[in-house]
């Protein structure tokens, strides 16, 4: 196992957790104080190390969590030094700043640059990624939860998009998002009134993949991704990719999707282990290659 402190000081102290353990890479937001509202440095952070896992072989699935109750309450609005007033407090991490004028433009950018990095962070890292949500994810937090692959909850937990109870559009691509898993009524739903969801009713509309007792969270989770970690990874990076495309794209292109996906996961290591397992009549050994 191996441990990377993240932060200013560079100790166990650090706002974001990298551990390295048996191939699973875990993220843990760790300011519980602040339930884990992310600062701008900290959203780097996590995008960072996203893009660092996609590239290293020996990480083969991501689990994102926090410590302490929260998972994650959005972003950071305090106003921070430099702020320009250019920030919308969206739970984006654009900050609230009070100074100079904004500027037109000003606040698409700074969405764009931000919480919209974090989203395609996620969505597009080639190693499966797991939320594992052990309490309030809100606006921001909720679509960093919803962008992964795959959602643990804690029976504890809660969904909530914020937004429209501080008189705001949603960001951080819950409009994208939110239709695609439980269609556009049930989204309008959860946005229009931005009343606090519940672990299970969440699970019930597909948000989430499985609640389970919060003292078991932690458990479930390294059971999950130790098993995508013993998979073959190239394949699972290719199925996600396919499975993401499918909503954007016709028949036509998704079956060549599927076709090209397969020439080239079939140049695989693990997808020759795999044939050779099958005839053998043995349990394939995958090596993420």
């Amino acid at each position: 196992m191996t441990t990377s402190p993240d932060g200013p000081d560079g100790t166990s102290e650090s706002l974001i957790l990298h551990t390295t353990d048996n191939g699973v890479a875990w993220i843990t937001l760790n300011r519980p104080q602040a339930m884990h509202a992310l600062t701008p440095d900290q959203r780097e952070r996590i995008i960072s190390r996203l893009a660092e896992v996609s590239g290293d072989p020996a990480v083969r699935a991501v689990v994102i969590t926090a410590a302490g109750r929260a998972f994650c309450a959005g972003a950071d609005l305090r106003p921070r030094p430099g702020d320009n007033g250019s920030g919308t407090g969206t739970g984006s991490g654009t900050g609230t700043g009070t100074g100079s004028e904004r500027i037109a433009g000003d606040v698409a950018r700074m969405i764009r640059q931000g919480a919209q990095r974090l989203i395609t962070a996620v969505m597009d890292c080639e190693k499966p990624v797991i939320a594992a949500v052990n309490g309030t994810a809100a606006g921001l937090g909720a679509h960093l939860a919803l962008a992964c692959d795959l959602v643990l909850a804690a029976e504890s937990a809660t969904f909530i998009e914020v937004f429209v109870r501080r008189g705001l559009v949603p960001d951080a691509g819950g409009a994208y998002l939110l239709p695609r898993l439980i269609g556009p009524q049930r989204a309008k739903e959860l946005m229009f009134f931005g009343d606090a969801l519940p672990a299970a009713e969440a699970e019930r509309l597909g948000l989430v993949n499985r609640v389970v007792p919060d003292g078991e969270l932690a458990k479930t989770a390294a059971a999950w991704a130790d098993r995508l970690a013993a998979g073959p990874t190239r394949a699972l990076a290719l199925t996600k990719q396919l499975v993401n495309a499918s909503l954007d794209t016709d028949r036509g292109a998704a079956f060549a999707a599927e076709a090209a996906a397969q020439e080239i996961n079939m140049t695989t290591a693990d997808a020759q282990e795999g044939v050779a397992a099958f005839v053998a009549r043995r349990t394939p050994e995958y090596r993420g290659r």
